[in-house]
């Protein structure tokens, strides 16, 4: 398939998701996009949810502990306002912002914004979490990231819950959660 060249020198917005299981580093990942954009002189805003306060309350941070700063928010519609004039709008931990976040994303694409969002892809029962599905419909670019294991070492693509908490939403940590493959997830 040919693809016709930008020549025009406007700006062609598009929506990346990457996603994955904890600990397969998707946040290491969006934040390497992110500074390599600035690298290249672009204008960057990254934001995450007000709830993950894990590492920091305005950094974005991996497990790996790099860190970005970020833009705490509540609601997704705050990123249309705070994302003015900007080439790259970075996004973490995707799925715990609410249902009009896929509507922004496709606002700020079709402004001719790169917009990179990183997040869960399933919860820890190893549905589908949020709207991490909705973004993954309209995403022009797609990156699925893997874990290790911690039972047998193989690839792993879902977040075993430790504790006996419930509810779909519980931050936490290695303390909380680990990955696991689909065979040692069933075992329990």
């Amino acid at each position: 398939m040919f693809i016709e060249p930008n020549i025009s020198g406007e700006r062609r917005g598009s929506i990346e998701v990457i996603c994955g299981s904890m600990f397969s580093g998707k946040t290491e990942e969006l934040i390497r996009r992110l500074k390599r954009a600035r690298i290249a002189n672009q204008k960057v805003e990254i934001f995450k949810p007000a709830i993950d306060v894990r590492y920091d309350e305005t950094e974005v941070v991996s497990h790996d502990a790099n860190s970005i700063h970020s833009t705490p928010i509540d609601n997704s519609q705050t990123i249309l306002l705070m994302a003015q004039g900007v080439d790259v709008v970075g996004i973490d931990e995707a799925q715990f912002f609410d249902d009009q976040i896929v509507h922004v994303c496709e606002v700020l694409a079709t402004r001719g914004i790169r917009v990179i969002v990183a997040g869960l892809d399933m919860d820890y029962l190893g549905k589908p979490f949020g709207q991490m599905p909705n973004l993954l419909a309209i995403a022009d670019y797609i990156t699925k990231l893997h874990a290790i294991c911690m039972k047998c070492g193989n690839i792993a693509s879902i977040s075993y819950r430790k504790t006996a908490q419930e509810g779909q939403v519980v931050i936490g940590e290695k303390e909380t959660y680990e990955p696991r493959c689909r065979k040692c997830y069933h075992e329990k």
